[in-house]
């Protein structure tokens, strides 16, 4: 039996098939989190080998940036991907309390709510911090170690499938929600889901321009 609020323990076999299994967790959003914390492990290493090299002099700067923004999130985005696991039992757990009564019902529904929306909140904050990350990568792609632009190409496809996928558990969630809690949660989707389109396309035009320089 996987310990499955552990993810940073695993191998990437254990994790895979934990996936793979049909038990209810871990599942899509903490999927996204494993992405992001990936994509920020090849963001840090493309800063690696740009700082202090004078023949990427002109990167530096765009990789000081980038490795202060991804360093920490090789981390976070596991205890991310715990979290969303967390979430989604805590709401299987909400649903089996007892509706016997009308005190029981109310406290049910109430809880129902709670869990789902902190379900939802969880991947709110795996996307925008793939967001962050996603927008420090064309400078990257621009000026970093041309030897290594295939690696930012790479490091923006999965933060840009961070994003996305946790925002698909953000609305899955949300549309559950009454609206005085929903419509928030899906406004900041659609901002963030159409900023993440424009940043992640940019992305990709300077990777392929400085492929075929």
């Amino acid at each position: 039996m996987f310990n499955v609020t552990n993810f940073e323990e695993m191998t990437l076999q254990e994790f895979s098939d934990a996936l793979a299994s049909t038990n209810p967790t871990p599942g899509g959003g903490s999927a996204a989190a494993v992405a992001l914390s990936q994509s920020a492990a090849l963001t840090v290493m493309v800063a690696d080998i740009t700082i202090g090299r004078e023949k990427w002099k002109s990167g530096w700067q765009a990789s000081e940036t980038a490795k202060l923004i991804a360093s920490p999130l090789i981390r976070d985005a596991f205890e991310l991907a715990n979290d969303d696991t967390d979430s989604f039992v805590s709401v299987m757990d909400s649903f089996k309390l007892p509706k016997d009564t009308e005190q029981q019902k109310v406290a049910r529904s109430l809880a129902i709510q709670e869990t789902t929306h902190e379900a939802a909140l969880v991947p709110l904050k795996t996307a925008k911090d793939a967001l962050q990350l996603l927008l420090c990568h064309e400078d990257l792609a621009v000026t970093g170690n041309a030897n290594a632009v295939s690696d930012v190409g790479v490091a923006s496809l999965l933060a840009s499938a961070a994003c996305k996928g946790a925002l698909f558990n953000v609305h899955i969630n949300a549309i559950s929600l009454p609206s005085g809690l929903s419509e928030p949660l899906l406004k900041q989707v659609d901002e963030i889901r159409n900023m993440s389109r424009d940043v992640s396309r940019a992305v990709m035009k300077a990777v392929y321009s400085r492929l075929e320089e």
